[in-house]
């Protein structure tokens, strides 16, 4: 009997939903010794769905060992979020789930959630592919844990009234969370055309106006103002963004948040030139560059990169503001970024879609996993 114990859980599903399985591994917290191993398919559901249920049987097998306080790790940051009462538990789906998981956290002196990445919770995902593998016939495609859908598994979004415009022509069912995206004002680096990453610039006289044309338009906007009170208005961390941002919130009367998954490509070293000093600067990696989604600018981060931290931004906003509408004041990469996310696009979106200085743009995700992209750099505001 060990009284103390590390329970590593995951689980996920190819579809989302789709065929899905969890594993669970019970560990000695002073040697890492493996005291439980679990496993199985669950037939179609979706990843939180399946994480829950690793979560489940991984308290479940950390009891029969005879456990009195147990750290739980896992690459959910949602369940660890809302296992640790910071994020409401929203979706029908998963309430229930919780609760089970609650009932049986009770019956140890303390119960501790981590979250950890993927990496090093590669045994447990491993006994969730395997369950996933049996269920499918198949293992998943590319390296271990290809199975889940985004660094801490897609969020599943409450399920309300669903929009039966949207149901009729696409399928997707549920409230969808609704991204209003703007984009900032002038700055003296996007007057002069230059590649303007993480410096941090104020915008110009120009770039006020046009922040505050875009939030008058959104003021007259309907579904803003809920029983007096705005709607969130999360914004990039940069100064740029920030302005726009309180703009807006001026108007509508809400309070800026920032979220750091929102900052602009780093661009390194071009950060400051144009386009063509870019080019002729680094001319073989430029043309990389503007190929490959995976090739960073010297000293900075390549788009593959970019769109990882965007999806994980995504993720937490949609799993902590599910099924509510959202207005993002961003950069053209994330901007051109969540559209890719919902039209389903490959990279080479980024370098076919044009966004206007404080233009907006709108994309809708639902809580089946589809999405709707309904307005693209509208600047209609600042005629």
């Amino acid at each position: 009997m060990t009284s103390h114990v590390v329970v590593e859980a995951d689980g996920g599903s190819r579809g989302n939903p789709g065929p899905a399985g969890y594993g669970a591994v019970v560990k000695d917290a002073a040697t890492g010794d493996v005291l439980a191993e679990r496993k199985e398919s669950l037939g179609v559901v979706t990843n939180n769905v399946a994480e829950y249920r690793g979560l489940i049987a991984g308290l479940t097998a950390a009891a029969e060992v005879g456990a009195s306080t147990v750290d739980v790790r896992m690459d959910s940051k949602l369940v660890v979020e809302q296992m640790s009462g910071r994020w409401k538990i929203k979706h029908p789906d998963m309430q229930p789930l919780a609760e089970r998981a609650k009932e049986l956290a009770a019956g140890f002196t303390r119960v501790k959630y981590e979250w950890i990445p993927r990496a090093e919770n590669s045994h447990a995902d491993r006994l969730a592919n395997e369950a996933m593998d049996a269920a499918t016939g198949k293992p998943a495609a590319g390296r271990p844990g290809a199975a889940k859908a985004g660094s801490d598994g897609k969020p599943q979004l409450p399920t309300r009234r669903p929009d039966r415009a949207a149901v009729a022509w696409t399928g997707a069912q549920g409230t969808p969370t609704r991204l209003l995206l703007l984009r900032h004002g002038q700055t003296e680096m996007s007057a002069l055309r230059r590649y303007s990453g993480r410096g941090d610039v104020p915008l110009t006289e120009l770039g006020r106006a046009q922040a505050a044309g875009a939030a008058k338009r959104l003021a007259a906007t309907e579904g803003l103002v809920v029983d007096g009170e705005a709607v969130p208005i999360i914004s990039s961390p940069l100064t740029r963004t920030k302005q726009t941002a309180q703009a807006v919130a001026d108007a509508l009367g809400g309070r800026v948040e920032t979220h750091p998954g929102l900052i602009e490509t780093d661009f390194g070293e071009w950060e400051g030139l144009t386009f063509a000093e870019a080019a002729e600067r680094d001319p073989e990696l430029h043309r990389s560059w503007l190929g490959d989604s995976s090739v960073p600018p010297p000293g900075g981060e390549s788009f593959d990169v970019v769109h990882r931290r965007v999806r994980k931004a995504r993720d937490e906003l949609l799993a902590e503001h599910g099924g509510r509408t959202l207005v993002l004041v961003s950069h053209v990469t994330p901007i051109k970024t969540l559209l890719r996310m919902g039209l389903d696009a490959g990279p080479q979106l980024l370098f076919r879609l044009h966004l206007d200085l404080a233009s907006l743009s709108i994309v809708e995700f639902y809580p089946d996993g589809n999405a709707s992209v309904r307005l693209v750099n509208d600047t209609s505001h600042l005629a």
